[in-house]
C-alpha cells in the first residue's frame, strides 16, 4: 500500500479496511520484548525537595541524585500540578489532532524551527522509514506560541507550561545541591528564566501491525529534562542497564528523563 498522499498517520489509520501498514512504515524492531522492571523506577517526592525539614529534604536530594546517576529516569510525585490541569492538557491535545485534515496544514511550516510545528513521523522530507506518530511541537518560553485551534488550547497550555517550569526549577535546585553547590547556582548559570522550553504532543493511533513499526525510535533527549505525562494507553518504554522496560506510571505522576545537556 502506498502512502504518498497521506498527510498524517491519523488519516492513514482511519483509512477504511486498512489491514496492513505501508512499507515505508515498516521499522525493524528488537525481537526482545520489553518487560516489567525488577527494580521499580525511582520515585522523587517533590514536596520533600521543598520541605523545611532538613532530614526529609536531604533524603529527597539523595533519592534524586541516585535516580539521575543510576537510571536517568524517575517518576515525580506530589509535584503540585493539579490532576485536572494534566488531564485537560491531554484532552485539548487530542482535540487538536482531531481537527480536520483541512484545518491542520496551516500549522505545518517549512521551517523546522518555527514556534508552531505540526507534522507526522519526524521529517517526512528526509525520513526513509516513517514513525507511527503525528506530533505538535511548540516553543512556549521565553516566547509563548500556541495554535489558534482549538480555542481552549492556548489557556490550558499557558498554565501547564508555567507549572512545568516550576517543577523544573525545583528539580534543578535539588540537582545543584546534590552536586555540592548552591541550590540556585545552576539555575543562574543556565539562565533558566530565559531558557527555551518546548512543548510536544504525540499522537499514536491504533495500528494494524504494531509489531512491525515504532511510534518513536530509541533515542535520548537534548536539553536538561523531559517531563512526560500520558493517557492510560501503554506503550512507553525506557532502557535501563541494556534492557527495555515498560513504564507504568502511578496516577497523577510525571516521568522525568534527564537530558543530554544535564548529563554533560
Amino acid at each position: 500500500m502506498a502512502a504518498q498522499n497521506i498527510t498524517s498517520v491519523k488519516q492513514l489509520a482511519e483509512t477504511p479496511n486498512l489491514s496492513s501498514i505501508p512499507s515505508n512504515y515498516t521499522n525493524p524492531t528488537d525481537e526482545t520484548k520489553a518487560s516489567e522492571p525488577g527494580d521499580s523506577i525511582p520515585i522523587v517526592d517533590l514536596s520533600l525537595l521543598k520541605s523545611d525539614n532538613a532530614d526529609r529534604r536531604a533524603k529527597a536530594i539523595h533519592d534524586l541524585d541516585k535516580a539521575c546517576q543510576e537510571w536517568g529516569f524517575f517518576m515525580v510525585a506530589n509535584h503540585g500540578i493539579a490532576e485536572e490541569l494534566m488531564r485537560g492538557m491531554i484532552e485539548v491535545s487530542a482535540e487538536f489532532f482531531n481537527l480536520s485534515e483541512e484545518e491542520k496544514p496551516e500549522f505545518q511550516p517549512a521551517n523546522v524551527l518555527s514556534g508552531i510545528r505540526y507534522g507526522t513521523s519526524f521529517n517526512t522530507a528526509t525520513d526513509h522509514i516513517f514513525c507511527w506518530r503525528d506530533f505538535l511541537k511548540l516553543f512556549v518560553h521565553p516566547h509563548f506560541n500556541s495554535p489558534a485551534k482549538p480555542h481552549s488550547f492556548r489557556g490550558v497550555l499557558m498554565e501547564y507550561s508555567e507549572r512545568i517550569r516550576g517543577v523544573v526549577s525545583t528539580l534543578l535546585k535539588g540537582v545543584s545541591e546534590s552536586l555540592g553547590i548552591e541550590e540556585t547556582e545552576m539555575e543562574k548559570a543556565l539562565e533558566l528564566s530565559s531558557s527555551l522550553q518546548i512543548f510536544a504532543a504525540n499522537y499514536y493511533p491504533r495500528c494494524p501491525n504494531p509489531d512491525m513499526t515504532l511510534g518513536m525510535p530509541p533515542h535520548s533527549d537534548h536539553g536538561l529534562f523531559t517531563l512526560l505525562i500520558q493517557n492510560q494507553v501503554g506503550g512507553l518504554q525506557i532502557q535501563h542497564k541494556g534492557t527495555w522496560f515498560n513504564v507504568n506510571p502511578p496516577p497523577n505522576s510525571i516521568l522525568v528523563n534527564t537530558g543530554d545537556h544535564l548529563e554533560v
